[in-house]
């Protein structure tokens, strides 16, 4: 793709982002994302679980706009609550809390949230620029791969959400597992035997992908922020000086350069997205600089380079999801999700067949993005007093929400009985060690991965050598078997779950 085919194609999604009904819902999508960014303990998943049912009568490209702001919306809000009070709002946020929240004790709380602000807006548009640069490259790609290629991919997809899970591997491989199970319940489209639907009439098309997020992680985040009773000592009167000074901003740039790089590329790992970005970007920040021991003590590279990784990695993220039909991690699941309500199939056709979709929510990206700065700058008296309000007031129109969408898929109790026991499952998870995410990611390809297994076996006549025969799935199987191996190895494993514990 050339520079000129890239700046027509920027042109079509500018003038589909900037159409009345797209500019409403990305401004509310941006902040809501903000909104439930600033409140601990909801989050973008949970949100855009919740808000499924709504997009059904939107068309396609305003659903994902609105979706797609509320993500990356809630990386710039997570920072206003982890410097403020040292809880993070928002996951990606939470290595913010130690150099954030002690500037905030040293009277500059200001500072730290405009350079959070500014950072999260160079790393979100530099990384909105490479998706849609670098996207259609591989999705012209993709459209050469038939069911082996993609059985492979969906392996190292699900492999990658293995490695990357935070806690113990085997049980993020039993999570996935779990996920492929529920998966396959409902009737079978080879042989039309229905599968584990137990006389349910409800669920012989198969559990609906809604039902599974809001209970999995709306249900779940209810349960668990009630059992929360610690409180946070917080820095929210007198926020003053939001625009740093130029000393402030020639020391915080270098990171913020560093953190755009990071996040943009871990953002397009299966499995890894903001969080692992932000972590990565202290963690560089730290190993590189002069005075290391300033981190934890209030270092505005501290704020800097991770709040400018976890937005670049929210826009890269959604490259694996439009190019390849995987999704990265659980928030793109969910996206994907929105996607196939909408009747279009995540993949390299979305470009093709759909040029607004991705082109509008390119340009949405970078409309969004400056829409962030205007609010999250003159705006932060009003998220600061927002902190005020109790979670024993929040929870009860949240979980009504939950039933009403839950309940308006099918106009059945049974979708609410189901969103309920979802919840139940996500909560036990959760308590026993395990990371909901790889279930849902393994929910969401489980259908794919069994069709492109069964295409594949029938078109080589039931012999599995075709899957190591052609040579690009050869190579990803290669590369899944590898990435095993190494996180298998003793030291290897040491330094993942002493990072990933981090959290």
């Amino acid at each position: 793709m050339t520079v000129l085919d890239f700046l027509v194609n920027l042109g079509l999604g500018f003038g589909v982002a900037t159409m009345p009904i797209n500019l409403l819902y990305c401004f509310a999508g941006v902040l809501l994302g903000t909104l439930i960014g600033v409140l601990p303990g909801i989050g973008p998943i949970a949100t855009i679980a919740m808000l499924l049912p709504i997009t059904f009568g939107l068309p396609p490209t305003t659903a994902l706009v609105m979706l797609a702001g509320i993500y990356y919306g809630a990386q710039y809000g997570g920072s206003t609550t982890a410097i403020l009070m040292n809880l993070p709002g928002e996951s990606t946020s939470a290595v913010t809390t130690l150099d954030g929240y002690q500037m905030a004790k040293q009277g500059r709380a200001g500072v730290a949230l405009g350079i959070a602000a500014i950072g999260s807006f160079l790393g979100g548009c530099v990384a909105t620029l490479v998706l849609g640069l670098f996207a259609p490259p591989l999705a012209g790609l993709a459209l050469n791969f038939g069911p082996p290629e993609y059985f492979a991919l969906m392996v190292l997809g699900l492999i990658s959400a293995v490695v990357l899970a935070s806690g113990s591997l085997v049980k993020a491989i039993g999570m996935i597992l779990l996920g492929l199970l529920f998966g396959a319940v409902g009737t079978d489209l080879n042989t039309g035997f229905l599968r584990f639907s137990f006389g349910i009439g409800e669920i012989s098309n198969g559990i609906d992908f809604v039902v599974v997020a809001i209970g999995i992680f709306a249900f779940t985040e209810i349960l668990l922020n009630l059992e929360r009773t610690e409180t946070q000592r917080s820095f929210t009167q007198n926020v003053k000086g939001i625009w740093p000074s130029w000393l402030d901003i020639k020391q915080a740039f270098p990171a913020i350069l560093r953190g755009t790089g990071l996040g943009t590329v871990l953002g397009v790992l299966p499995g890894g997205g903001a969080l692992l970005a932000s972590f990565a970007a202290y963690a560089l920040e730290k190993k590189i600089s002069r005075h290391p021991e300033t981190f934890g003590k209030g270092a505005i590279e501290g704020v800097a380079g991770p709040e400018t990784a976890n937005n670049a990695a929210a826009q890269t993220s959604f490259i694996p999801l439009l190019t390849l039909g995987i999704p990265s991690n659980a928030v793109m699941a969910v996206m994907a999700g929105a996607l196939i309500i909408q009747g279009i199939t995540p993949g390299p056709q979305v470009i093709s067949s759909h040029p607004e979709l991705f082109w509008g929510i390119i340009a949405s990206m970078l409309i969004g993005n400056l829409m962030l700065v205007i609010l999250n700058m003159p705006l932060i008296g009003l998220w600061v007093k927002l902190l005020s309000i109790p979670y024993r007031m929040l929870y009860p129109a949240i979980l009504l929400f939950c039933c009403v969408g839950a309940f308006s898929i099918s106009n059945s109790p049974v979708a609410v009985l189901l969103t309920v026991f979802f919840g139940l499952v996500g909560y036990v998870c959760l308590k026993v060690g395990c990371e909901p995410a790889p279930l849902v990611l393994g929910f969401v390809l489980g259908p794919l991965f069994e069709e492109n297994l069964r295409r594949s076996l029938l078109l080589s006549r039931g012999d599995p050598i075709i899957f190591i025969q052609r040579p690009i799935s050869a190579t990803l199987l290669a590369i899944t078997v590898i990435m095993l191996i190494v996180v298998l190895a003793p030291a290897i494993r040491r330094g993942r779950e002493e990072v990933l514990h981090k959290e």
